[in-house]
């Protein structure tokens, strides 16, 4: 397949190796000669205003693929084929599939004058998917399934790429454990507190977890474990290895031998990835410091990450993992609730808009956290049951790979999280997967 346009720009390539790997499984062929394109004998879309051939799909074309810079978007969202959609023009498809979808997946909305939230994140409610309510959809991916149909309907022999549906599961190490192998000042500090909030069943709970009578409350890896063989799951952890305990960067320190041991042990069964510390995200070098001694600890290069509390900023923090030699990022997606942050359940890779260059960071979108759904949208367990089903169903719709966070601490044995580790049972247990990884 071939496509016009007047103009090759760094945005319109971009955009064409995305879709055409979602549509014909690899990149589309593009020209700026209206006299080529005349000629070529197979498939082809002309991307401009003007009709050149009676055999072509034309998609008539907004400016944003051949501006640069960034600058605020008239955007005005209408109803087709069933789903929002924006940059409307005329043509043989409805709107501008090639300027919408790059809109949305460099998000470049993120570079615009923006609200940010209580931790200093881009705020969901900002963006154009939460306030156009297709948030919780992965509306790329349907936008080309349309696009696909309407290709083939013009070229019936035109072979489309057909994926298939994967599930990666992912794991956050936040807090290995919550009592055991902590320094004395800080289980003192916790009992202290405890008491003087009148927590008095905590206090039980830690000195038997301290003494040995009862399992760390966080402690779920063994069960992870057995799990993962039952359902035969290849998933990703993230651990987090500050070097100092800070307000929101709470694990055992990595020179502790346990959390050594417990780190090693899972590297050599499963794919391991840096958990960047909040501390981190406003010190390079703390960062580097991390992937550095997550690598010593597991002898392996760290070429996975994801941002502690989806703490991240555009194109900062991006750029910044791409120098100390990360690969794939598994933090886009919100840390208030949850949903395709950029409209998507097929990974991409990152373009940066204030270079306009598309880079070697490839994002793996995300778009259910158990924690959204428990401190941020106050779901019950049937709730976010229902939720997770939800967003199952929406990206096996469209073939694409579903990612999910947990975190070791819901699945163990706390109060707290009392019903979570049966709503993952029973939704991996309720539904068909097949096995993936990076």
């Amino acid at each position: 397949m071939i496509v016009f346009s007047h103009t090759i720009t760094s945005r319109l390539q971009y955009i064409l190796d995305f879709i055409g790997k979602e549509t014909i499984g690899q990149t589309l062929q593009i020209t700026n000669d209206a006299e080529t394109f005349r000629k070529y004998q197979g498939p082809k879309i002309n991307y401009s205003k003007a009709r050149i051939t009676d055999s072509e799909f034309r998609i008539q074309n907004v400016e944003l693929l051949f501006e640069t810079g960034i600058r605020h978007q008239l955007i005005h969202c209408f109803e087709t084929n069933n789903y929002k959609a924006f940059f409307k023009t005329g043509g043989d498809f409805p709107f501008d599939i090639f300027a919408s979808s790059f809109y949305l997946l460099s998000r470049y909305e993120e570079y615009l004058p923006h609200e940010d939230d209580v931790y200093g994140r881009y705020a969901h409610k900002t963006s154009l998917a939460f306030r156009e309510n297709f948030l919780h959809l992965p509306l790329i991916n349907l936008w080309i399934e349309h696009l696909k149909k309407s290709l083939t309907t013009k070229f019936p022999a035109l072979n489309t790429h057909h994926s298939s549906f994967k599930y990666l599961p992912t794991y956050d190490i936040d807090e290995a454990y919550a009592y055991s192998h902590k320094p004395w000042w800080r289980t003192i500090g916790g009992i202290g507190r405890s008491i003087f909030n009148g927590q008095w069943p905590s206090v039980g709970e830690r000195l038997n977890v301290l003494f040995g009578k009862n399992q760390d409350p966080y402690d779920a890896f063994d069960w992870m474990d057995q799990f993962h063989k039952q359902h035969k799951l290849n998933p990703i952890y993230f651990f987090l290895v500050a070097g100092k305990t800070g307000k929101y960067d709470k694990n055992i320190s990595p020179s502790k031998k346990e959390m050594h041991r417990l780190i090693v042990q899972h590297s050599n069964h499963y794919s391991i990835g840096i958990h960047p510390s909040w501390q981190s995200g406003d010190d390079h070098d703390k960062l580097k410091f991390e992937i550095l001694k997550l690598g010593h600890i597991t002898g392996k290069q760290i070429i996975c990450s994801r941002q502690h509390f989806i703490r991240f900023t555009l194109p900062d923090t991006y750029r910044q993992l791409t120098d100390l030699g990360i690969e794939h990022d598994f933090s886009m997606g919100y840390g208030s609730i949850n949903g395709f942050r950029a409209s998507v359940a097929s990974a991409f890779y990152w373009y940066d808009l204030e270079s306009e260059k598309k880079a070697k960071l490839l994002i793996h979108p995300f778009c259910f956290m158990e924690a959204n759904s428990f401190f941020e949208q106050k779901f019950s367990t049937q709730q976010a049951l229902e939720e997770l089903q939800h967003y199952y169903n929406a990206v096996r719709l469209v073939s694409g790979t579903l990612i999910t966070i947990w975190h070791n601490s819901f699945l163990g044995t706390s109060k707290l999280f009392k019903g979570w580790k049966e709503v993952y049972q029973e939704f991996i247990s309720s539904n068909k997967f097949e096995d993936s990884n990076v």
